[in-house]
């Protein structure tokens, strides 16, 4: 018998089964043909939030939360964050190597010239009411696309994918500045062909009255960084939407909007949000062991700490935190990062967290960086929707070229009711009065 198998004893039936065991997984489907008779259905897995299941094969990215290991395409992500630019990031992300020179200046100019926003699109965006949140934008806008793009519905044509997939790159960062822009009331600015695109995305939210917009190149650095960190990361909540949305073949903006919309939840992109408020509520580098005191009690919750993925230190966070210092150089020290120092010492010598492998995650550093930068918090999920975009339309496009995935479409186990006698609609008044009685 083949060692890389699994033999399953039904005791239902005391019939034995041999399932062939590839990349430490055995097929669910392999198990359908353990049933008690004909009509039995055979047997499935439950796996509620897909805990222990995976729904796909991937050569993009590569997790080993144990040990904290984050590489794309076999690249670590430290070595990536310290030699690469985003652009040739997301390049490699999608394409599976590094890009050459000349295939970096051709790829960059084409996402450059796919930056700005038709006006019907800007028009559209200008409709929203003064306060809508950018997120809300954001993710309206990009369906919006759909019907500003009707060709891309031709998601089995690889030169047509691309074409979209260029657009959505470019257009990312105009969309999300622009919806900071209409929500602090500041008319559109076009984007700047001379810039690069971090640079371009910061002309394009903070340009006032100057003839030319100069980002500072250490916040430039500093922000590509933080998109090559936040560009992919697995299956995860969003990644799996894209995924499921685009299995129906629906075109890559409908689904990029519901993979954003997965990203605006608070268990989500949200999450870097809630740290900066628990940050407030401790105050102070002295009230941080009176607060870990309230998180071991269950009073409150520890935001920015553990992972899904990670049992060990998120990698993403230890070069936030890096790029933290450098951002403080030039705007000053956010006073949040000594009462997030002093959280992380506390916690990493305290066996209660340790025990539980609570390790700060990206989300911990994230939000204290984006608000030194002069990010407001209700933009800090849109600043992850920009980069993320490449790491979406990666998987979407691997699972449209893959023969083995089909629609999307999980199991359930029905726990309701069957079978019941309708009930004329003079009879429904009675039934209810009867169960009153009882």
């Amino acid at each position: 018998m083949a060692q890389d198998t699994l033999t399953i004893t039904d005791n239902r039936t005391n019939r034995t089964y041999t399932l062939p065991i590839e990349n430490g997984t055995i097929r669910a489907m392999d198990l359908r043909q353990m049933k008690t008779g004909p009509e039995d259905f055979g047997l499935m897995t439950y796996d509620p939030a897909f805990m222990n299941t995976a729904a796909c094969r991937s050569s993009i990215t590569f997790i080993d939360g144990e040990r904290g290991i984050l590489e794309y395409r076999g690249y670590p992500i430290e070595v990536l964050a310290e030699h690469c630019t985003f652009l040739e990031v997301a390049y490699l992300l999608l394409f599976g190597e590094l890009p050459d020179e000349p295939e970096l200046k051709s790829w960059t100019n084409e996402i450059t010239h796919h930056s700005m926003l038709q006006e019907a699109t800007k028009k559209f965006m200008e409709g929203f009411r003064y306060d809508a949140h950018p997120m809300a934008m954001l993710v309206s806008t990009v369906a919006a696309l759909s019907a500003v793009y009707p060709g891309a519905k031709e998601v089995h044509d690889p030169a047509n994918r691309l074409l979209q997939i260029k657009r959505l790159i470019g257009k990312m960062p105009s969309i999300a500045a622009m919806s900071y822009r209409h929500n602090v009331g500041f008319p559109y600015v076009y984007p700047d062909n001379d810039l690069s695109y971090t640079e371009n995305f910061m002309n394009m939210l903070w340009k006032m009255v100057e003839p030319k917009y100069v980002a500072n190149p250490v916040l430039a650095r500093a922000l590509d960084i933080l998109f090559i960190l936040h560009a992919d990361h697995e299956q995860n909540c969003s990644t799996s939407a894209m995924r499921s949305v685009g299995s129906s073949y629906a075109d890559p903006y409908l689904a990029t909007a519901a993979a954003a919309a997965a990203l605006s939840g608070s268990l989500h992109g949200g999450a870097n949000e809630q740290v900066l408020k628990m940050l407030d509520e401790i105050g102070s580098k002295e009230n941080v062991p009176a607060y870990l005191k309230k998180v071991r009690e269950g009073h409150v919750k520890l935001m920015g700490f553990g992972h899904r993925v990670y049992k060990n230190y998120d990698p993403r966070a230890k070069i936030i935190k890096w790029a933290a210092e450098q951002v403080f150089e030039v705007t000053g020290r956010n006073p949040k990062l000594d009462i997030g120092l002093e959280l992380e010492r506390i916690a990493l010598e305290d066996d209660y967290f340790v025990s539980r492998k609570l390790y700060p995650n990206v989300d911990f550093y994230s939000g204290i960086i984006y608000q030194a930068m002069g990010f407001k918090p209700e933009m800090f999920t849109a600043l992850f929707a920009i980069p993320r975009t490449v790491g979406w339309l990666a998987q979407w496009q691997e699972m449209i070229v893959d023969p083995e995935q089909k629609i999307s479409r999980p199991r359930q186990i029905y726990t309701g009711q069957r079978a019941r006698r309708f009930l004329p609609m003079e009879e429904r008044q009675a039934a209810d009065v009867a169960k009153m009685d009882r």
